[in-house]
């Protein structure tokens, strides 16, 4: 059945990992699916691997300025006709000591994992009130816990946790609902950038997997499964969450 059939979905940072997975599970449902970056050879890329025909789209933003978020949602609403969800998967990730914390390391964190959810989502929100839509804003297990030489990642994505219950209290009257996801490590480019950090791969992954109760990390595919559900008529009663995708290590 699908679920979704022509409704208009807006994925920043949807040119890989979860962002891409889950555009591949919307394309399936019967939805429209428009990817944002800001590197316009990855997007066509992904349309290509995507094979979504006419109801795929690519637009280059930079989710760091208001103004592209802005333009972003307008040309967004405008290639599918209506906006019915708003998926916030840009993101970036850093490792830094406290006592090394710089403002270019501070802005380049927050601007995009913060400030990019911000104003996409006031972009977003006038078109989402004419659907009743939603948004789903992805966090991480470090918003909900603290992780080693990863401070100001945490405050990033805990902010994202807290803006998204807030958030969601303010625009259920207008029938909007707003949920958040949050996954431990999942095997995407980002956590192949760190991998490139050990002594070999094989050596980092298992490393990394030690530390979960399931006694491995995640697949883009399985994060991108919760937060379709999140955004479907399925959970027409649910705003305000945060759903842990983690392998039980915030159990």
């Amino acid at each position: 059945m699908e679920e979704m059939k022509n409704r208009g979905v807006l994925i920043a940072g949807g040119t890989s990992g979860v962002g891409l997975a889950a555009a591949r599970i919307f394309l399936s449902e019967g939805a429209q699916v428009v990817l944002a970056g800001r590197d316009a050879a990855r997007g066509e890329a992904a349309l290509r691997d995507l094979e979504g025909g006419e109801r795929a789209f690519f637009i280059a933003a930079d989710v760091r300025a208001p103004s592209s978020c802005d333009a972003l949602a307008k040309e967004a609403k405008e290639r599918m006709g209506r906006l019915d969800v708003l998926m916030n998967s840009a993101g970036v990730y850093r490792e830094e000591a406290a006592e090394e914390l710089t403002e270019a390391s501070y802005a380049e964190i927050m601007d995009t994992n913060v400030k990019g959810t911000m104003f996409m989502a006031r972009a977003a929100l006038p078109f989402l009130r004419e659907t009743k839509g939603n948004i789903v804003n992805v966090a991480s297990d470090a918003g909900l816990k603290g992780n080693y030489l990863c401070s100001l990642y945490c405050a990033s994505k805990g902010a994202v946790v807290l803006y998204t219950r807030a958030l969601a209290i303010e625009a259920a009257r207008f029938g909007v609902r707003v949920n958040c996801v949050a996954p431990g490590d999942v095997l995407t480019p980002m956590t192949e950038a760190q991998l490139e950090k050990a002594p070999s791969r094989e050596e980092g992954l298992s490393a990394m997997a030690s530390v979960y109760p399931m006694g491995r990390i995640g697949t883009a595919e399985e994060v991108a499964a919760v937060a379709y559900f999140l955004a479907s008529p399925k959970a027409s009663f649910v705003t305000g969450t945060c759903w842990s995708v983690d392998g039980g290590i915030t159990a």
